[in-house]
């Protein structure tokens, strides 16, 4: 396979922030590692708005955005760092809305019913469901006990393919880092029963309705039309942030040292830069860090 080295990046978000006012930040493994905030994140991020910028936070998580902004303050994530935040759990409820009236069976930890609330639909058992909407594992090990895998739930979800149930996941990301270790996510969920030949919905990250919703909020802030080639994706998943970013037609500045941290440690920027841009056609990748600094 032939890499293309013939072009630089920036390994400084600083260098980035003249030529894409807009930014649209990933936040799990780029702003904050689960626990607490990554300080010179923030910083760069609230650099690039006192130069004028807009920063859209826009994360899989399958809740909605209201929800998250006091995780954000918890973990240490100042108000300064961002304009607004756009989730896939913002998105997903737009999907969820269109089977109004419709039974519904939840797939995921209590922690996660904030993305019911409100909804016209009735939340039943999976013998009842006309669909079901995936938020994650009930526990994948993170609060304690006995941690489940995604091929620990292989019968329930053989069972609903039988049905041919449409399997909504609210959270495409297969794993989340927290405090230095993977976890996986509902999107490892909707692998599987997309294996099993189940139909899948999503409108996270890499799909198209989460950057079109993110690209309207930042018309508004910034009062005029974005083009996109003046916006900038930011993130540590390929299968999410930086594909979601090609598949948007976007620049992506490229975070290694987030849930792909093992398979680029130490590496160069310059040639991780053509890897990505040998194995991703049409991509356009403007940054590489381990981290987002300005």
């Amino acid at each position: 396979m032939s890499i293309n080295r013939s072009f630089s990046v920036a390994e400084a978000a600083r260098d980035l922030s003249a030529a894409y006012p807009v930014w649209l930040c990933d936040v799990w493994g780029v702003v904050h590692d689960g626990c607490e905030v990554y300080a010179a994140a923030a910083d760069a991020l609230s650099r690039h708005r006192a130069r004028g910028g807009c920063v859209i936070l826009i994360t899989n998580a399958p809740r909605p955005s209201h929800v998250i902004v006091p995780q954000l303050q918890r973990f240490g994530v100042s108000d300064g760092a961002y304009d607004a935040v756009v989730s896939s759990g913002d998105v997903t409820r737009e999907l969820v809305r269109r089977r109004a009236g419709n039974n519904l069976f939840h797939l995921g930890p209590d922690e996660d019913t904030s993305l019911l609330e409100g909804l016209p639909v009735n939340w039943t058992a999976l013998d009842e469901a006309d669909a079901v909407l995936c938020t994650g594992l009930n526990n994948d090990g993170r609060d304690g006990g006995k941690a489940e895998t995604p091929d620990d739930y292989r019968p329930m979800l053989s069972q609903m393919q039988k049905r041919n149930l449409p399997f909504i996941c609210a959270n495409p990301d297969r794993v989340v880092g927290v405090g230095g270790r993977l976890y996986p996510c509902a999107g490892a969920l909707a692998d599987v029963y997309a294996e099993l030949g189940g139909p899948v919905e999503m409108a996270g990250k890499p799909y198209a309705p989460i950057y079109r919703v993110s690209l309207e909020r930042a018309a508004d802030i910034m009062k005029r039309d974005i083009e996109r080639s003046q916006v900038l994706a930011i993130g540590d998943g390929l299968p999410t942030d930086i594909e979601g970013a090609r598949a948007n037609q976007l620049a992506v500045h490229f975070i290694t040292g987030g849930i792909h941290a093992d398979d680029h440690r130490g590496a160069d920027a310059q040639a991780i830069a053509g890897e990505m841009t040998a194995t991703m056609p049409g991509l356009q990748v403007a940054g590489v860090a381990a981290g987002l600094v300005w």
